[in-house]
């Protein structure tokens, strides 16, 4: 079996990674590279969290960990783009590959792919394209059937849930009032 480096966008989806990714590879690395976090105490929330698991699984699994807020980062990546889920997949993939590459690391793959709603086709897309780049192979596994259970898991851990992307648009999507709250008010 070989080894594996995993990027990870949260603690809870690294749970749903990690329960298919065990059997499969013989060493896998975790690898915590969300720029895309905002704002400060989320992305603090998820490092802690993160930081949790990894205690937990400590001798199982290694973490590699980005502490760095990457506010000014990703919004110079995502300013001119026309599909900032796009721009993003690039920016955190494209440093997986490097960062495997790096560490000696032959293939990657990504959290990403757990959650319902991301766009699989275009992470496979970019985790190829910049795989390809770093000379490392991208690894891609629809992981939608994990995350229930992975929610589950990370409840009965007490590890924090997001309710969003993390991103600064997807939190405004997410939180924007509707037209009829903004001109009739709240229901009642």
């Amino acid at each position: 079996m070989e080894r594996v480096f995993l990027h990870i966008c949260c603690a809870p989806c690294a749970l749903a990674a990690l329960e298919f990714f065990r059997p499969r590879f013989k060493h896998i690395t975790c690898f915590f590279y969300n720029p895309n976090i905002h704002p400060l105490l989320e992305f603090r929330k998820r490092l802690k969290a993160v930081w949790t698991l990894a205690w937990r699984l400590r001798g199982e699994v290694e973490f590699v960990v980005d502490e760095e807020y990457g506010l000014r980062r990703f919004m110079r990546a995502v300013c001119h783009s026309s599909n900032r889920c796009r721009t993003c997949y690039a920016l955190r993939l494209g440093r997986t590959a490097y960062e495997a590459s790096r560490r000696g690391f032959s293939t990657f793959a990504t959290t990403l792919t757990t959650s319902p709603h991301q766009n699989h086709a275009l992470i496979k897309k970019i985790g190829e394209r910049v795989g390809a780049a770093a000379k490392v192979k991208f690894i891609y596994a629809d992981l939608r059937g994990y995350h229930d259970a992975a929610l589950s898991e990370a409840r009965r851990m007490s590890l924090y849930l997001q309710g969003y992307c993390g991103c600064v648009f997807s939190e405004e999507e997410r939180f924007a009032p509707t037209k009829r709250e903004i001109y009739r008010g709240p229901r009642p």
